[in-house]
């Protein structure tokens, strides 16, 4: 007999270093102190000494040894923990990827072979190892992950514990050395270890994790029959008829839904399960995107009871509130049937269920006109049926009335009106019913030549026959009727289907919008009309209250008058068609094109003012610049020019030859530093006047970081660079990045204590390369992080002439009109942090590095080794 499967038990963090290898470790002792047979198959201490302590008075099962391309590494044995048989092994890294030629290729496989042994596994995972959140990490941090271990493979877990720290008390044990060597602490605080980074990493994780308790708590009470509500997470539930009224019942839910933090909110539509009965696409369109934007989700789900439908999706997602809209039918149907909301409360059972009033209750049930099910060609025959076949037909019998029974010319008569029922629907049909019932009643009931019947067996056919013809009348016409329903609604979904396909291929140009609804609908012309004049009761009619803002096909509709069918769109915008008057069915697409046909009006003019303010901006922003410059960068140089020359013409001090020289050399240092000032102005300013252009091209960080430092002259030696290997070039002007850094680099130098040397890095995030000049000094309060970057602003800086640079509010300026940033940050440990980050240049033709599975990394957290 098999041994039972083992439980795995997973210990998931946010992020390195937040003691899940520790967690495991202090489980271990305990289950070894209850007299549990407990091994290490695998841990990996990382080198911390209080995890390593750990792993004394545990068993270890040796590792087994493999070489790949001349290096040794370490490996988890499969066998040897199986053939050791405990109760419980500790296998940690669970995404780790085994050296090629392993057993398996995952060490989620070794702990599957383990598992099914029938031994109890505790591991380890961080949440940027799953495979579904891979992306989504990269894009947060970074820094792509090689190892991955598939989410059904943690789902799957008898146990998953959450591992938290705060980010803060993270970077604290960083910083401390409680996590990396002393050599890797600065560099993974600037980069994977971000405040930012970590927050976004711990919601993930704790997210992840609610929704694996939300999947047990469903399963437990699926597993026991348990369908009553459990109050767990509020959830509020918004029931969507279609009607005009949703827009009402969904802000409502949400407020009530927002009175609870955390609460859930859900928007359900009931449709019928034949599919053709339905609400107003556009209302639903419409109120669907009203609930996402509030942060709810929309559900759809059929049946023919709407009130049982309702609760059992309710009681489904385990909702605590129900929200319904009050009845809209007159007092002669609340009668006859309870309707939708009072039926859904009594069956509510411990769901509060509200009735929300709506402006829509005074107006009644609204009822589509009715449509004939059948075309006008097929109601003409059937009449003419009706009209010439009795006729025809009673003659025809008339010389066998003796002969044939009353039965046999009933069931000819019948046969007759089925067969108007099949041309010509239901009126004609119960129209030749009754003329034949008065036919047979004359001619072949006794007596006969009067409209009486002597025999009740007869009245009793004859009754039979007119039932039978309006019954059979009745579900021909509701078949056509269904027919068409079905082909209208087929021809409707497969129009929205093509428009929904426009919306999300990005084809959103007005012409091309308007040309696929004239194709669509057969028309001659589709316009858009903008109001051009304040409303007024008379300008529908008037040309010169509106203009064309877009149109194809022929000749344009110049006011909504002119139009066959028109649409309107807010206050100003209408949707005028000519070709054919189009019925209620058509508005209800044609208005969804409407609808999207503003969007697309909308997004050109934001994109049209968005050119237009860029200009603006960048314009505002380098006047703002040169302001800062004038006022503190001319200040110093011709300070320093008009002190060394008002010395060598004071007559009261006698000068020697070697302090002549020395103010000599002053004076033309300042001037040479002023007429290199002064150039670079005048140049920004014809830039600022757009006759000159900053000269972007791909600038190697590299090349400029060590230019930077040696302008910095006598100060150069306390500045200390550590570039990452590898950094693709980004898109700047070589001189003014260069001018960037040395301003900012001097202050870091100011401000920064004389033994502490500041630290310059560049690393590569995503798809922009971040330079980062971190110094040691008395920092900034994070509320002044924005005023350091105003003109005329020196945080704790008193001397107004000091200072060689450009100024940070002119470098900033600078930075952003090369599409980078400067912003500051708090130096762990005391200090600032200026942050430049600049865009990543272009290479036409570069191909992607491919990144093989296995890296050789022993450490589990891939993290480590991209810092």
């Amino acid at each position: 007999m098999s041994a039972a499967r083992g439980r795995l038990r997973i210990y998931l963090g946010a992020a390195p270093g937040v003691g899940k290898t520790f967690a495991m470790l202090g489980e271990a002792h305990r289950r070894l102190a209850r007299g549990t047979d407990v091994v290490v198959g695998f841990v990996e201490t990382h080198g911390r000494p209080r995890t390593a302590a750990l792993l004394d008075d545990l068993e270890v099962v040796p590792r087994k040894t493999m070489v790949y391309r001349g290096t040794t590494f370490t490996e988890l044995d499969v066998e040897a923990v199986i053939a050791r048989a405990p109760k419980l092994a500790l296998i940690d890294e669970l995404a780790h990827t085994n050296v090629p030629g392993s057993r398996n290729a995952k060490r989620w496989q070794d702990i599957e072979e383990i598992l099914d042994a029938g031994i109890d596994v505790v591991s380890t995972v961080n949440i940027q190892h799953l495979e579904s959140l891979n992306d989504v990490v990269h894009e947060i941090t970074g820094v792509p992950q090689r190892e991955t271990v598939p989410d059904e493979v943690v789902r799957r877990a008898d146990q998953v514990e959450v591992v938290d720290m705060a980010p803060e008390a993270l970077r604290r044990r960083m910083a401390h050395g409680n996590i990396y060597p002393p050599e890797k602490i600065d560099a993974a605080l600037s980069n994977y270890f971000r405040v930012g980074n970590l927050t976004a990493l711990r919601e993930l994780a704790l997210l992840w994790v609610a929704g694996k308790v939300d999947e047990q708590l469903d399963g437990y009470r699926a597993a026991h029959g348990i369908s009553g509500t459990w109050e767990a997470r509020e959830r509020v539930v918004v029931a969507l008829t279609g009607g005009p009224e949703g827009d009402t019942l969904v802000r409502r839910a949400a407020r009530i839904a927002a009175r609870t933090k955390g609460a859930d909110l859900l928007a359900v539509h009931v449709t019928r399960s034949d599919g053709l009965r339905g609400a107003d696409p556009a209302n639903l369109s419409r109120q669907r995107t009203l609930v996402e934007s509030l942060g709810g989700t929309y559900h759809q789900v059929v049946g023919d009871d709407v009130p049982h439908a309702l609760v059992d999706f309710a009681r489904g997602v385990n909702a605590t509130q129900l929200v319904l809209g009050a009845s809209r039918r007159g007092g002669p149907a609340r009668l006859v049937s309870r309707g939708v909301g009072v039926t859904t409360t009594i069956l509510s059972g411990a769901i509060d269920v509200h009735m929300v009033t709506h402006p829509e209750v005074s107006k009644g049930t609204r009822r589509s006109g009715s449509r004939a099910a059948l075309t006008r060609t097929r109601r003409v025959a059937g009449w003419a049926m009706a009209v010439l076949i009795l006729p025809l037909l009673t003659a025809a019998l008339l010389p066998y009335r003796g002969e044939l029974a009353l039965p046999t010319e009933i069931l000819l008569f019948l046969l007759t009106v089925v067969g108007v029922a099949l041309v010509g629907g239901m009126r004609p049909a119960v129209t030749a019913a009754v003329a034949g019932f008065l036919l047979l009643n004359y001619f072949f009931t006794p007596p006969v030549g009067r409209f009486t019947i002597s025999e009740p067996e007869n009245l009793l056919a004859l009754g039979v026959y007119v039932l039978v013809a309006v019954m059979v009348s009745a579900v021909v016409d509701v078949a056509a009727r269904r027919t068409r329903e079905a082909a209208r609604a087929g021809a409707e979904a497969e129009v929205l289907s093509t428009l929904a396909g426009h919306v999300l291929r990005g084809e959103a140009a007005l012409p091309s919008l308007l040309a696929r609804l004239r194709e669509t609908f057969g028309l001659t012309s589709v316009t858009l009309l903008e109001r051009t004049a304040e409303p007024s009761p008379d300008d529908h009619t008037e040309p010169e209250a509106w203009r064309i803002v877009a149109t194809s096909g022929g000749s344009p509709c110049t006011s909504p008058s002119g139009a066959d069918t028109d649409v309107t769109i807010g206050e100003d915008l209408v949707l005028a068609v000519r070709g054919r008057l189009l019925d209620a069915s058509d508005r209800r697409v044609l208005e969804a094109f409407a609808a999207e046909a503003a969007i697309a009006l909308r997004q050109e003019r934001l994109r049209a003012e968005a050119e237009q303010a860029r200009p603006l901006a960048e314009a505002d922003k380098m006047r703002t610049a040169l302001l800062a410059a004038v006022s503190h960068d001319l200040r110093t140089p011709l300070a320093s020019a008009k002190a060394a020359v008002e010395s060598l013409r004071s007559t009261d001090i006698t000068w020697s030859e070697e302090d002549r020289r020395e103010l000599l050399a002053t004076a033309d240092e300042s001037l040479v530093k002023l007429d290199r000032l002064v150039a670079n102005l005048l140049d920004m300013s014809r830039l600022q006047a757009g006759v000159l252009g900053l000269t972007s091209e791909p600038t190697a960080v590299e090349e400029i970081i060590p230019r930077s430092i040696d302008d910095l002259g006598p100060i150069r030696d306390r500045v200390e660079g550590d570039i990452a290997p590898g950094l693709p070039e980004v898109d700047a002007d070589p001189a003014l990045l260069e001018r960037i850094l040395v301003n900012v680099m001097s202050n870091a130098v100011r401000y920064s204590p004389p033994e502490d040397p500041v630290l310059v890095t560049a690393s590569r995030h995503s798809g922009y390369v971040e330079i980062r000049v971190i110094d040691r000094g008395p920092g900034i309060p994070p509320e002044d992080h924005d005023r350091v970057f105003m003109p005329f602003q020196r945080m704790g800086d008193r001397d107004n002439h000091t200072g060689v640079g450009l100024g940070l509010a002119l470098s900033r300026g600078l930075a952003e009109a090369m599409g980078g940033t400067l912003v500051p940050e708090e130096t762990p440990g005391g200090g600032l942090t200026m942050v430049i980050t600049l865009p990543i240049a272009a290479r036409p033709g570069a191909l992607p590095v491919e990144e093989g599975a296995f890296t050789g990394d022993r450490a589990g957290d891939n993290a480590n080794s991209h810092l």
